[in-house]
């Protein structure tokens, strides 16, 4: 539907899984795609690569986002790239690692929170400056999680992180919406991806269950909704926390 023709985006951990199907969307809807990763070049490569032979324009750029010097960088680049542009930034980067709350440690939390939250602090206030002094603005999606709303074990510092997310996507709409500029968040739910079923066939057999949709997401789930966010049809809608999850927090907790 080309609703994103003319747009210059960057989808952060564009490598695989979610950021590749976000990554794949936007360019599917005409967007040109800056594919970030940090050690995931072949892969990163891969992305583009599809995108070129769609017809698209993509270029893979390298930034570990734990320093915020090197999220401020990649930014730049993604702008220069876009003829000085960015109209669209997707925080898709982050870790979701498990370790029981008794048994963390201060520089595992630190880990976590560094590389979900603070390289979406500093790679948002990159971009709000680039486009309050262009036409249009532009627009931030975070990718947070449905774990921002409840635990899960072994999860706390990821939940927390991901809340935290969620609510920089409330302070920075409220601060930037002046500037033109529009933050929310996706917050999905179980999204399938390579050997889960057989790693996890429990897991996934109760959420199957549970979500009234009966099955996983998948990874172009997230990027329609990033889509949509970024696009013309969104432009009054800033500050919102938007859940895929085919339902499953529609459920009673009781």
């Amino acid at each position: 539907m080309n609703l994103l023709d003319g747009q210059t985006a960057l989808v952060t951990g564009a490598g695989g899984g979610i950021g590749r199907g976000i990554a794949l969307r936007f360019a599917e809807e005409s967007a040109a795609v800056a594919v970030h990763c940090r050690t995931a070049v072949a892969a990163a490569r891969e992305v583009a690569g599809l995108i070129r032979e769609r017809g698209g324009r993509a270029v893979v750029l390298r930034a570990d986002l734990t320093d915020e010097v090197a999220c401020r960088r990649l930014v730049e680049e993604a702008a220069d790239w876009g003829g000085g542009r960015l109209t669209a930034l997707v925080n898709n980067a982050g870790v979701q690692p498990s370790r029981d709350l008794a048994a963390l440690t201060a520089a595992e939390w630190r880990t976590v929170v560094d590389t979900n939250l603070t390289s979406v602090f500093a790679c948002t206030q990159a971009a709000a400056g680039i486009m309050r002094a262009q036409d249009g603005g532009g627009s931030v999606t975070h990718i947070a999680s449905i774990e921002a709303r409840a635990p899960a074990p072994a999860h706390a510092h990821y939940g927390a992180s991901k809340a935290a997310v969620v609510m920089h996507a409330r302070s920075a709409a409220l601060e930037y919406g002046p500037w033109g500029v529009r933050v929310n968040t996706v917050s999905p739910g179980l999204v399938d991806r390579e050997g889960l079923a057989e790693s996890w066939p429990e897991g996934v057999r109760r959420w199957r269950e549970a979500a009234p949709a009966r099955r996983l997401g998948r990874p172009e789930d997230v990027g329609d909704a990033c889509v949509f966010l970024a696009s013309r049809l969104a432009s009054w809608i800033t500050g919102h926390d938007l859940v895929v999850d085919g339902g499953v927090t529609a459920r009673p907790s009781w």
